[in-house]
């Protein structure tokens, strides 16, 4: 009897399921526009909200706009460099691949990590959620966000073990023009939030 060797966890898939052509493509495309209509409540929400100060901070007292536009460009960075990464996948460097999905996620951590500094001033200054309606609004809408950054760096994380492990197998490349629509969905939403939330916060 031969010894059975143990099966543990791992952030890899060991056989791939078949998948009908177009069927992810279809299915990741349904997410995201059901993404979009959370986003879009929320910015109308913070439309709404965002001048309900409630004799508290205003945004021109509470943000700092160079900082903001130092984040934005980290983000901005971070889809250029995924862009390379579709390019290098096009044409079958798989070390290329993983050397740019890398320096995406050092792009999207610095992202957080900027972010992560605001959200401390801001509680350091007393601008938590419950203070004012539009910081309940803004907070919503901004923490939503980030946490779909974070939860894309995690996809990114695994998705380079995956190709690590597996090289550029077609399911694997499928993943990573998911994760590219996902990266690049996240971008323009922050573009909005940027223009919408901060910039004219300031100049209002």
């Amino acid at each position: 009897m031969s010894a059975m060797t143990p099966i543990g966890p791992s952030f890899y898939l060991t056989e791939e399921d078949h998948h009908p052509e177009g069927s992810t493509a279809l299915g990741f495309w349904m997410y995201l526009m059901s993404d979009c209509l959370i986003f879009a409540v929320l910015f109308a929400t913070y439309g709404v909200l965002g001048t309900a100060y409630a004799g508290g901070p205003t945004p021109a007292e509470l943000f700092d706009l160079p900082l903001v536009a130092l984040n934005t460009s980290m983000l901005l960075l971070s889809s250029i460099t995924y862009g390379f990464a579709m390019i290098a996948m096009g044409e079958g460097r798989q070390r290329a691949v993983l050397g740019w999905l890398g320096i995406t996620g050092l792009f999207g951590a610095a992202f957080l990590g900027i972010e992560m500094y605001e959200f401390a001033h801001l509680i350091h200054e007393g601008a938590t959620p419950q203070r004012s309606a539009f910081l309940s609004s803004f907070w919503t809408l901004v923490g939503t966000h980030g946490l779909h950054v974070f939860f894309g760096l995690v996809w990114l994380v695994v998705l380079m073990v995956q190709v690590a492990r597996r090289g550029l197998i077609e399911a694997n490349q499928r993943r990573v023009q998911c994760l590219s629509m996902f990266w690049h969905f996240l971008d323009v939403v922050w573009i909005g939030v940027f223009t919408f939330v901060y910039l004219l916060g300031v100049l209002r």
